[in-house]
């Protein structure tokens, strides 16, 4: 038996939403009489920390603290509309959207501090912990609480916003067939190190090293989560998941719960490196792109590349079996 190392290459670029009929999304934001500012969405979190991310859009724009900041994502009968939760599309679309209506709320709140103060409202600033204050002059000013109660009980105005953010359809050329189907593109490079059993044909993971070019990290623990725990669904899809494997009577032989179903545990998952370069994007919030979906790719064509450098053995169907290995050293040999 001989246990033989490899490592392996792969790089990925990915595109950030879609282009069919439009890629719109929509926000709404309202303060409450205590200095809260809801935020409506139909945008669902999946527990990828989409509503994190949309509330330090918020925060940031209208310059109050995230603890100011509820974000209900209600549900597609009651809340604006969005597209959905798919297409890496989240953090730019709904981004994007939060950041126009928070501008809109955030033009109305220095307007009602403004006659408070009986100053200009282009005189105003936030000083990110809820109060407006006066330009020159931090002394004079007033705490969101204050502000929105005036506007409720004093003012009569309603401190809100509307958002929409959307990727317009776009035709192909049909000249040369060029077309602009997406926003942005993120791009990633991972490098896997593997160690093959060239006796049993069992390939273990040891690392994978990950570079992600995402824009900017809006939030870079849930970022560095995203590349990391779609690591773990790589390894998975290259050397345990076989979702059909009797396709199409996969009902009549496939696995019907977890504990036929193979993925890795925690002795499986290879140790990760993983490093976040920041380019950002024009038409990005604050610059992000999407990052949801492309983090598994990488991974699988590294894997398989290494194994290639380890034994030899070039595999090009998924997943990649001990069963698989050992043919392919068996036809190398003969």
């Amino acid at each position: 038996m001989t246990l033989l190392r490899g490592r392996g290459y792969a790089s990925v670029n990915y595109p950030t939403g879609m282009n069919l009929g439009g890629d719109p999304s929509q926000a709404l934001i309202h303060a409450t009489t205590m200095g809260a500012f809801v935020i409506s969405l139909s945008s669902v979190d999946l527990g990828q920390g989409l509503k994190t991310v949309v509330a330090q859009c918020a925060a940031e724009t209208l310059g109050m603290p995230m603890a100011n900041v509820i974000v209900d994502t209600a549900d597609t009968d009651t809340g604006p509309h969005c597209m959905g939760t798919f297409a890496s599309r989240g953090t730019h679309r709904v981004g994007n959207a939060v950041i126009m209506a928070a501008r809109e709320a955030r033009d109305v709140m220095l307007a009602v501090a403004a006659d408070e103060l009986e100053v200009d409202a282009g005189d105003l600033e936030t000083d990110g912990t809820g109060f407006v204050r006066l330009k020159g002059s931090p002394e004079t000013r007033i705490h969101i609480q204050d502000i929105t109660l005036a506007a409720h009980f004093k003012q009569g105005k309603t401190i809100s916003g509307r958002g929409i953010f959307l990727k317009e359809r776009n035709y192909p050329v049909p000249e040369t067939g060029e077309m602009d189907p997406d926003s942005c593109q993120a791009h990633a490079c991972t490098v896997a190190d593997v160690e093959v059993d060239d006796e049993t044909g069992v390939v273990t993971v040891l690392g994978l090293h990950n570079t992600y070019e995402i824009g900017r990290a809006l939030n870079p623990a849930m970022a560095a989560q995203q590349v990391e725990g779609g690591g773990w669904m790589g390894v998975s899809h290259a050397i345990f998941e076989s979702t059909e494997p009797y396709y199409p009577a996969s009902r009549d032989h496939g696995p019907v719960d977890f504990c036929e179903y193979l993925m890795p545990g925690p002795a499986e998952i290879p140790v990760q490196e993983s490093v976040i370069l920041e380019r950002p994007a024009s038409n990005g919030p604050f610059g992000a792109k999407g990052i949801g979906e492309m983090t598994a790719n990488a991974p699988i064509p590294a894997i398989a590349n290494a194994i290639f450098d380890a034994c030899g053995v070039r595999l090009t169907t998924m997943p990649f079996t001990p069963e698989s290995i050992l043919r392919g050293l068996d036809a190398l040999r003969a």
